[in-house]
């Protein structure tokens, strides 16, 4: 790789590669995400080679390996361009077909695209699918267009040119006060004016300041940083040095969620190809600016997202927070004035500096600009990364791009936020992706996560879910977060198992003011969220499990009953065949009987029955 001394050698390599790129007729763009690649998208993409090269198309076909293109439940999934194909769920076997009819032949096939369950009709293009069809991909459209180890293909699709931009005309404060005009929030929690945090550290005074990447993302069903810095690390490194360009910042730190050991070699690779180019380093494109970036793995632990926790594992200390009175852009890490932003934040940062201020306040509402990058999850038919415009209201996330319940089982409630969120009833769907209105409502936008839950969810079950994770990772430096959440964790167990009392419901109440007021950081201070929002929207089922004993989901074992339907039992046994603990008995083909002595509830028969004789009371 050519070492890049100025912008116009920039320029000039652009030049190059786009001609490069341009002598391909064909570009296949086969997802490489996680969820495809659980699919088998590597074999895929094997395959592919191999029948590119036995029918002569190698040279004419570009074959590259992108990041997460977003519809997990589709995958594998590929884009053909020209024309926009999108093919799903391929396997290795259909590589052969793929080349010879569609690549050769210019022949759609018709089994490989996607099939809308509404209408039974074949879509042919992404921008056609429901599931595309309403998001405003800013971030992730990145995935589709590179692949995601090579800096070749980010410069070609004008990689690094904000960059160049901003170091040829732009003065620090000019970026800080561009950021500040579009209104860019931060994306990782609860969105805090990017430009004045970068305006704060670049008023303080040092010799020596930081730039962090938050991807140290720990929220049960949430991967939309994974998504970007795997997919994409280029245009967060990029998003980094503009804004260690704007602070004055000459060292900067990915810090990568430990079990993300793709998102840690897609980063780490990058770094290098950047460093290669002279595009990280000292004298950068030619000027005054030095930079360089580490990556550091995580420590492990929840706690670590939290902004001081996150520095002091840096620091190779215990990850624990400290208290606010200090910010950490005038005291960080090592004690000196820090910007840690998330990954979806410094991705948002190229972008706004191309193309302007006001193109990105044009996005969103009022107080919530740009788009947002959403793991939408859970009791639902379409799963995956989706990045929507702010403002959208929840129902069209869930239902439009979502498309709604499976199983046929009604949507009854929506987690936003991670544990730190809160639980939304569909009473409330109608409210926009908003930060302070979501706040308003007793959840958050946080960083993303969304998961969708049905009627079968017990949403008492849900809080003590939560309250469960919290409890274990809570780093136990505060009293109130120590023993605070374990004793909610207490009386929600006590709720769940038949031990509930009515004096419970304000004893959570006051539990949760407390710990909100008083815990030191983010974590002990939303840990009450889960509770507060199910209290908020589903007393009623806190107190039929109090009053009358008995789960309405039926999910808390404790208080439910399983039992036979002789109307519907045809004596089949492969109910009692599968129950290890011998409860079921009866003749064949007479009704079965469940001894509840026996029986551990564990609602393995339930699934098993073809005749939905397995009642749960």
């Amino acid at each position: 790789m050519p070492r890049l001394n100025s912008y116009r050698e920039l320029e000039h390599l652009r030049g190059q590669l786009t001609d490069r790129f341009a002598k391909y007729t064909t570009t296949v763009m086969v997802c490489g995400g996680p969820g495809c690649h659980a699919s088998r998208s590597r074999e895929v993409v094997d395959a592919l080679r191999r029948e590119l090269a036995s029918q002569g198309l190698d040279s004419q076909v570009r074959l590259i390996v992108t990041g997460c293109l977003g519809f997990c439940e589709e995958g594998t999934l590929m884009v053909i361009e020209p024309g926009n194909i999108c093919y799903c769920r391929i396997s290795p076997d259909d590589a052969y077909e793929i080349v010879s009819q569609t690549l050769a032949g210019k022949k759609v096939i018709e089994r490989l695209l996607y099939t809308d369950p509404g209408t039974g009709k074949h879509i042919k293009t992404m921008a056609e699918m429901p599931f595309y069809k309403k998001q405003d991909q800013q971030i992730l459209s990145h995935n589709r267009q590179v692949d995601s180890c090579s800096i070749e293909d980010y410069i070609a699709v004008g990689g690094y040119a904000a960059l160049a931009k901003v170091l040829k005309d732009l003065a620090p404060l000019d970026v800080i006060n561009e950021i500040k005009a579009a209104g860019l929030r931060g994306r990782g929690g609860g969105g805090f004016p990017t430009g004045r945090k970068w305006s704060e550290a670049q008023e303080a005074p040092s010799d020596e300041k930081y730039v962090i990447c938050n991807a140290d993302e720990g929220d049960p069903g949430a991967y939309m940083d994974r998504g970007v810095l795997e997919g994409n690390p280029h245009l967060v490194l990029e998003g980094m040095m503009i804004g260690a360009w704007a602070v004055g910042a000459n060292k900067g730190y990915i810090y990568v969620r430990h079990e993300y050991p793709v998102a840690v070699e897609h980063s780490r690779i990058a770094v290098e190809q950047a460093r290669g180019m002279g595009l990280l380093g000292k004298n950068i494109l030619g000027t005054s600016f030095s930079f360089d970036v580490e990556i550091a793995r995580g420590g492990g632990a929840f706690v670590c997202g939290e902004s001081t926790a996150l520095m002091a594992s840096i620091e190779g200390k215990v990850g624990e927070p400290r208290p606010k009175d200090v910010h950490t852009v005038v005291d960080g890490l090592y004690h000196k004035p820090t910007v840690l932003n998330n990954v979806e934040t410094w991705a948002n940062v190229p972008a706004i500096m191309l193309n302007g201020s006001s193109w990105f306040a044009s996005k969103g509402t009022r107080g919530s600009k740009g788009t947002k990058i959403l793991a939408l999850t859970g009791r639902i038919k379409n799963t995956g990364l989706v990045e929507v415009p702010m403002g959208m209201p929840i129902h069209e996330v869930i239902y439009d791009i979502g498309g709604g319940a499976m199983d046929g089982k009604a949507i009854k409630a929506v987690q936003i936020g991670g544990p730190s969120g809160g639980c939304l009833s569909t009473k409330e769907f109608n409210l926009p992706i908003d930060f302070d209105v979501l706040s308003q409502a007793g959840s958050m936008v946080g960083s993303g996560g969304m998961v969708v839950m049905d009627e079968s969810s017990c949403m008492i079950d849900v809080a003590k879910y939560f309250l469960t994770f919290l409890q274990d990772e809570s780093c136990g430096k505060c009293v109130p977060c120590r023993l605070g959440v374990d004793r909610m964790l207490e009386i929600i167990t006590d709720i769940t198992e038949g031990r509930g009392k009515p004096e419970h419901i304000p004893l959570l109440e006051e539990l949760a003011d407390t710990i909100s007021q008083t815990a030191l950081c983010g974590l002990g201070k939303t840990a009450p969220n889960p509770v507060l929002t199910t209290l908020r929207y589903f007393r009623n089922e806190y107190e039929t499990h109090i009053k009358d004993n008995k789960c309405p989901a039926g999910v808390c074992r404790s208080l439910i009953t399983y039992s036979i339907d002789f109307a519907k039992c045809t004596g089949c046994g492969a109910c009692a065949r599968v129950c290890v603990h011998s409860a079921i008995s009866g003749t064949k083909k007479e009704p079965h009987v469940i001894n509840t002595e026996l029986c551990q509830k564990c609602g393995i028969c339930r699934s098993e029955c073809k005749f939905d004789a397995i009642t749960v009371a």
